[in-house]
């Protein structure tokens, strides 16, 4: 699915404030610490909580995996500057054919501050300009009002409403749908280098 580029480990995108990069094992303590808070892990559908000791080695060592593969782009999210520690992580996942899924967590610390919505945009400008992405899906909880916006903000169109599985919570959880395809993403550029809050880049060099 994605291009050599992305399958090595020092590739990364960087926008104004943050660098999306590979995981690596130095993250797995503030892997650990933000997905171990209940307001993180019952927005999604698979951090378990409580969140096991070794489960960030596991998602850090299944992360490269795939990435390696080509098969998804998973990345964690840094600050540029400042304390450099991973504050959270976003991925685009290979579900069908040309199609990817659109997931993120961010620590509450970061919240209110517009990363999660220039994260998600510069990894989906990467997911449709590295990849022959047709369009992409995204999934929140109907509670979850701050997702929601962030996708919105990036374009995606609403696409209805629906019970979905969530293996972690070991329930169905009621989910609001969402729908980005490469019209409308080509006919929005503008509004993601506004929201990336640079010129998007994606660099091969060591951090």
């Amino acid at each position: 699915m994605f291009p050599d580029l992305a399958r090595d480990d020092v590739f990364r995108l960087e926008t104004k404030r943050l660098w999306l990069r590979w995981p690596r094992v130095a993250d797995a303590p503030a892997i650990q610490r933000y997905s171990s808070r209940w307001e993180v892990a019952s927005m999604t559908a698979r951090i378990p909580h409580p969140y096991p000791e070794g489960e960030a080695e596991r998602f850090i060592f299944v992360a490269r995996e795939a990435n390696a593969l080509g098969r998804d782009l998973i990345l964690v999210i840094q600050p540029v500057g400042g304390n450099r520690e991973a504050i959270g992580m976003i991925s685009l996942e290979s579900r069908l054919q040309d199609r990817l899924t659109l997931g993120y967590a961010l620590s509450p610390d970061a919240w209110g501050k517009g990363i999660a919505t220039q994260a998600a945009a510069a990894i989906v400008e990467a997911g449709f300009t590295l990849a022959n992405t047709v369009e992409m899906l995204a999934s929140v909880r109907v509670e979850n009002a701050a997702s929601r916006r962030v996708l919105e903000k990036c374009g995606f169109e609403h696409a209805g409403t629906a019970m979905q599985g969530a293996p972690a919570r070991g329930y169905m959880v009621k989910c609001d749908q969402f729908r980005l395809t490469r019209p409308a993403w080509q006919g929005q550029r503008a509004l993601f280098a506004a929201a990336i809050g640079a010129p998007f880049e994606t660099q091969r060099v060591g951090l």
